[in-house]
């Protein structure tokens, strides 16, 4: 159960972003999305402390990846900078893949296309 999380979502694909962006919100999330690493780390060291419940994030992306995005997150100098799940999104899917996601500080790990019950299980379990 999702609804009333509040979650920013980081795709650079525009399709991607707003199925997914569709499917959340169907669920009773309320959604913040960004193209970008860039941007998603400036719209959360934007927001007051405690705003996202999760961070879904693509990995590769132009200006900056979700790999940079997230240390930038969690380098932020407030509490929920190291403690908000972010959750990566990638069509790379091999052991190295995810080992580097979580080196940057990610929660959990999922292969696009991404299953969407898989998904809204991991978010739950993260909260």
């Amino acid at each position: 159960d999702i609804a009333g999380m509040r979650i920013l979502l980081v795709e650079d694909n525009e399709i991607n972003r707003e199925i997914v962006e569709f499917i959340l919100q169907e669920a009773g999330a309320e959604v913040v999305t960004a193209v970008n690493g860039k941007a998603a780390a400036d719209v959360f060291a934007a927001s007051s402390p405690g705003t996202f419940d999760c961070v879904l994030m693509d990995l590769m992306m132009p200006v900056m990846s979700g790999y940079e995005a997230a240390r930038v997150i969690r380098s932020l100098a407030r509490a929920d900078a190291r403690t908000v799940p972010i959750i990566a999104l990638s069509a790379n899917a091999f052991e190295e893949d995810v080992a580097l996601a979580k080196d940057a500080g990610m929660n959990g790990h999922l292969a696009k296309p991404v299953d969407i019950r898989k998904m809204f299980r991991l978010m739950s379990s993260l909260r």
